[in-house]
């Protein structure tokens, strides 16, 4: 594989929503029936809301929130309650703390290879909390949580903030995230190539993706044919 250090958003692409957590504790608070399946099965329609929404990294994730938690089936006149009650939530624990059982071995198997890895996440400064709770943290060589580096995505410098300490260059990294406006414009804008993981991550052209990050680490490692970016190109594994 050509590149020397691959870089991981968090949230959507290492660390899912806790959607067990979340079911049980709004069924009890908001008096509505909702269970991890049910969450699950919106998860998708909240994703595309989370990729059209404008604003900030913390608007478009309450926008998240509200649209998985409607397209649910929670009535709309309960999503106050339950938006104060997910607060309380995080405060309690990083409500993005589950992951894909299938990540540990795929960030082994980069790791393997000699690949040096980060995570830079738009974060609220426990992104290593999270990690560590979903039992990630220790195959990263550097974290950077945008809350404490002072700058968050689009922005080039949070890319050029994990690179350095690594000490690869832009142009030998990869980065791996769930939004095309934040991650791969962000990560292109520093001079990285650029991933998108998600259900709805095929719907983008011209930019390399797969449905999960496991999907992805497996077709740079076996060889699979890959397309590449327009202007930004994805470069084949060897």
């Amino acid at each position: 594989m050509r590149y020397r250090a691959v870089l991981f958003d968090a949230g959507g692409t290492l660390l899912f929503l806790d959607h067990a957590r979340i079911a049980e504790r709004l069924s009890t608070v908001c008096g509505a029936r909702l269970t991890r399946a049910m969450l699950d099965e919106a998860a998708p329609a909240a994703a595309l809301a989370l990729e059209q929404a404008a604003g900030t990294d913390g608007e478009r994730a309450a926008r998240y929130l509200e649209v998985l938690c409607l397209s649910a089936g929670l009535p709309a006149a309960r999503w106050v309650a339950a938006r104060r009650e997910l607060h309380a939530m995080h405060r309690e624990r990083h409500l993005w703390s589950g992951g894909d059982p299938r990540n540990a071995p795929a960030l082994e198997r980069l790791r393997g290879r000699g690949i040096r890895l980060g995570v830079v996440s738009n974060s609220d400064g426990r992104v290593e909390d999270a990690l560590r709770a979903a039992g990630l943290a220790d195959y990263f060589d550097v974290i950077v949580d945008s809350s404490v580096a002072g700058v968050e995505k689009p922005d080039p410098r949070i890319f050029a903030a994990a690179l350095e300490p690594l000490g690869v260059a832009a142009a030998d990294a990869l980065y791996i995230g769930d939004v095309y406006e934040v991650d791969v414009v962000g990560a292109h804008a520093a001079g990285l190539a650029a991933a998108l993981v998600g259900p709805n991550a095929g719907s983008v052209t011209n930019v390399l993706s797969a449905p999960t990050v496991a999907d992805l680490i497996g077709a740079l490692l076996e060889d699979t044919a890959l397309s590449a970016a327009v202007g930004h190109p994805i470069r084949n594994p060897e």
